[in-house]
């Protein structure tokens, strides 16, 4: 079981294995967090040397103007990613019609990277509280740990750590937690899951339900 976790759900490919994590601490540790719309597709070398057989497909994107706040570039035009879905690539439809939530990496030569081990989802497919967790309330909680529960016995270790549990009551990894919540440090350094609503104030009361 624990094995086949560390696989993305829906996404097992032979070589390519990302740890579970949920969305708030994947949109965290990403460079670059967009909503766009795929434009075109082109494969292209992966480097500028002649002895790199290496492919990836360079999508170019139509950026939606929505200021997410993790933004380290602006106006984006291409992203990229692996050929191969076995080295993690992620393939993409490009009609202009179909909008993306798009997470990744900033290489050193300045381009985007996504991969599968990023959260890469049709913009539709996210509930309304995690569209509203974007603009603010992940942001909130960047500083905080999110531990995946697989199995009871599981208890919070640190104050501003919380217990993920959607795989040990739902056996999914983006279950109704991942949907509807966001783990949000508080004013007193503690961390505590907060679901959808009005955006947080800097008190709130602790919910009791995962």
């Amino acid at each position: 079981v624990l094995l086949l976790l560390t696989h993305r759900i829906q996404e097992l490919v032979e070589a390519c294995s990302c740890a579970p994590a949920h969305p708030q601490q994947l949109i965290c540790d990403s460079a670059l967090v967009i909503r766009a719309k795929i434009s075109s597709e082109k494969v292209v070398p992966a480097s500028d040397d002649p002895l790199d057989t290496h492919k990836m497909i360079r999508y170019e994107i139509k950026q939606i103007k929505l200021d997410l706040g993790f933004e380290k570039l602006r106006d984006v035009q291409y992203v990229y990613t692996p050929f191969d879905s076995s080295l993690c690539g992620v393939k993409l439809e490009a009609n202009n019609k179909k909008q993306y939530l798009l997470t990744g990496q900033i290489l050193s030569d300045g381009k985007v990277l996504i991969h599968l081990c990023n959260y890469i989802e049709p913009w539709d497919d996210l509930s309304l509280s995690q569209k509203k967790s974007l603009n603010q309330r992940y942001q909130m909680g960047c500083g905080c740990k999110i531990t995946t529960c697989y199995m009871v016995p599981c208890s919070i270790t640190t104050p501003n750590e919380c217990l993920w549990t959607d795989w040990l009551i739902e056996r999914k990894l983006y279950g109704h937690q991942a949907k509807h919540y966001a783990c949000i440090k508080r004013s007193d350094g503690t961390c505590s899951w907060y679901r959808g609503g009005p955006p947080p104030e800097k008190e709130f009361i602790d919910i009791s339900e995962p």
